[in-house]
């Protein structure tokens, strides 16, 4: 690789979360802000916060891979600092940038947390950069997006571990072949048929059945459902949802599921109520095993996968060829996207909001 460096450092892109009880109403007014929800509504369901101190997880979940990744880049002589800013939580996205812009910072490679294309994963991230670079004003840095990685090894590796540790517990209980629900958030229809998102999670759970059937000889049934949904009633979301899907599971006469959350990289809010508060309730109600695989968190392959995205990037930036790494029938995503990628979904009327799924996050918030 050449010594040339066209990146001044490295920003760490995330969703945010509220980190103690007063934080927890206005973070989700910043989450739900323009859809003309009531303010008694954010604070019934900021309930879900206080069963957890009104903590979410994720920015602890962060701060920890950032130092495992700032480690990983030491230990390859790559002198990039890492900033962090969030979409809708401090440390905001503009504090990042005016962080970056007063250190001397002129171009930089952003790390979104989210593995999949769409919408919230991808546009939603880089139109957020780009209204705060426009905030802060001039010289705030060039900022560009590494590609998302829903089919890269440092991904799909962990998660197969994950997986088969899953299985493995539940067959101590008795259950000798269980059922693999993958699950990712829900989104709404009109963005899902507008991005690749079903198709690279489609992908994403067959790289993992496959291998996991590999490993274990065994080839146990498997579905994709969703979680999460946060829409307004009546716009159509993917689906089946969870709960409906355990239900169905239950009537046809399954015993035990083992739920694998590829849509999420770390247990923050939405795993820990909506799978481990919510779906396991409803596992329980039915009488129906359950066990939930760890996300990858700050697994030593997932963050070499992260340098290794940016040692992908630096030398395509250096026109060098990189070395795109990926597995299956996919190839790998494109850094730069174009400018029809992903639109914004259809919104509701303001104020035409209802109940259940009414555009609040029931758990946490998506991460994506």
């Amino acid at each position: 690789m050449s010594n040339a460096q066209p990146y001044d450092a490295i920003f760490f892109v995330s969703f945010g979360g509220p980190e103690g009880p007063n934080d927890v109403v206005p973070f989700m007014e910043n989450v739900t802000r323009g859809r003309g929800i009531p303010r008694e509504r954010l604070v019934e369901v900021s309930a879900h916060y206080h069963l957890f101190g009104g903590v979410s997880p994720i920015n602890r979940q962060n701060r920890a891979l950032i130092a495992a990744l700032e480690v990983e880049l030491q230990a390859h002589n790559l002198d990039l600092p890492v900033y962090w800013g969030n979409r809708n939580w401090t440390p905001y996205l503009t504090d990042a940038i005016e962080a970056m812009r007063a250190d001397g910072m002129k171009r930089v490679l952003a790390f979104v947390t989210s593995a999949f294309s769409s919408y919230s994963g991808c546009r939603q991230y880089r139109e957020g950069i780009e209204a705060a670079r426009e905030t802060i004003g001039e010289g705030s840095p060039i900022v560009d997006k590494i590609r998302v990685f829903y089919n890269h090894p440092g991904f799909i590796d962990p998660m197969v571990d994950n997986t088969i540790h899953a299985i493995e517990a539940i067959q101590r209980r008795g259950i000798a072949r269980p059922e693999i629900v993958f699950t990712a958030h829900s989104v709404p229809m009109s963005m899902a048929v507008s991005s690749d998102y079903v198709v690279q999670l489609r992908e994403t759970a067959r790289l993992i059945e496959k291998a996991v059937t590999a490993r274990t000889g065994e080839a146990l049934s498997a579905d994709l459902v969703y979680q999460s949904r946060s829409g307004a009633p009546g716009m159509p979301w993917l689906e089946p949802d969870i709960c409906d899907h355990l239900e169905a599971r239950h009537v046809a006469g399954t015993l035990g599921v083992v739920v694998v959350p590829i849509g999420f990289i770390s247990d923050h809010m939405e795993v820990v109520y909506d799978l481990d508060a919510q779906a396991n309730a409803k596992a329980e109600e039915l009488g129906l095993a359950i066990e939930r695989a760890a996300t990858v968190g700050t697994d030593p392959r997932f963050v070499t996968m992260i340098r290794m995205l940016i040692e992908e990037r630096i030398a395509s930036e250096n026109g060098l060829e990189p070395i795109r790494v990926c597995m299956g029938n996919r190839p790998a995503n494109h850094d730069v996207c174009p400018g029809d990628c992903c639109p914004a979904p259809q919104r509701p009327v303001p104020g035409a909001t209802g109940r259940p799924g009414d555009g609040i996050p029931t758990g946490g918030a998506p991460t994506f």
